[in-house]
């Protein structure tokens, strides 16, 4: 489980308010979620939802919708999808990041508490800031770049086992929860770029249609945009894709290595 650290600008002082579970449940669930209002000019505080396990879907952002629709409309997140593939939803859910969509609520013993996603600056709520993550993932320019012009009126053709390389890195949906899980970003994200986004650039990198190697490779030697990582895992243990970003990292120091000669 990833360690838990309160986003940057957030101090918890004062007490929130509980909601109580509807009359009649005999079936329930307390939900304790961070509460921020920058427009307020109150602190930060923990709002305690209880809710009918038998009349709430089975995913945390189930109990979230139901929630901001029936109990608090002024709670404050992001989902999209549903689905588990747009990333929306990511947050901290019973100390670790993880969707939202896809965490089930019977997963977590006891209260389940939930903040935004850790060390990253706080807009409303479970809404994070994900501007500097996003300019982070355009500075690799992920997209392919070629010199020889495309084949007429055919694709780029790749082998199955070229293709085969991609596997467990085109899945990347940018949740951010991998990057907002590892310490060695906490430290320095002003200059590390982050399992995520590494995971990004190994995904150019290995793709064998891509004629920018040496490029690519260019703009990632420093000490600190790649060489940061520690090898932690904690983006493994909680990437809700299954996908490894360490190994992503240590494909892409070898072959700084293997250039280097």
């Amino acid at each position: 489980m990833a360690e838990f650290s309160l986003p940057p600008n957030s101090v918890i002082k004062g007490n929130g308010k509980a909601y109580p579970a509807p009359a009649g449940a005999t079936r329930t669930k307390s939900f304790k979620i961070y509460r921020w209002n920058p427009d307020d000019g109150q602190n930060p505080r923990y709002d305690t939802y209880a809710l009918d396990l038998d009349a709430t879907g089975p995913m945390v952002l189930d109990a979230l919708i139901k929630i901001k629709n029936e109990v608090d409309p002024t709670l404050t997140f992001r989902r999209s999808c549903r689905e588990g593939i747009c990333g929306s939803c990511s947050m901290n859910i019973d100390g670790a990041n993880t969707l939202a969509c896809t965490k089930p609520i019977e997963e977590v013993k006891g209260e389940v508490v939930i903040t935004p996603l850790p060390h990253m600056e706080v807009i409303k709520d479970l809404v994070p800031d994900f501007k500097h993550f996003y300019a982070q993932y355009a500075s690799i320019k992920p997209w392919l770049q070629t010199v020889t012009p495309a084949p007429s009126g055919e694709e780029r053709i790749q082998s199955p086992e070229e293709r085969e390389k991609l596997d467990g890195l085109y899945e990347c949906i940018l949740c951010a929860c991998c990057s907002t899980a590892c310490p060695s970003y906490w430290w320095n994200s002003d200059k590390f770029l982050g399992p995520a986004i590494l995971l990004q650039a190994y995904r150019w990198l290995a793709d064998s249609r891509d004629e920018m190697t040496g490029e690519r490779l260019d703009a990632l030697e420093d000490p600190f945009r790649v060489y940061r990582c520690h090898t932690i895992m904690n983006c493994a243990n909680v990437c809700p894709k299954g996908l490894n970003p360490a190994k992503a990292i240590a494909e892409i120091k070898l072959m700084m290595l293997e250039r280097a000669g």
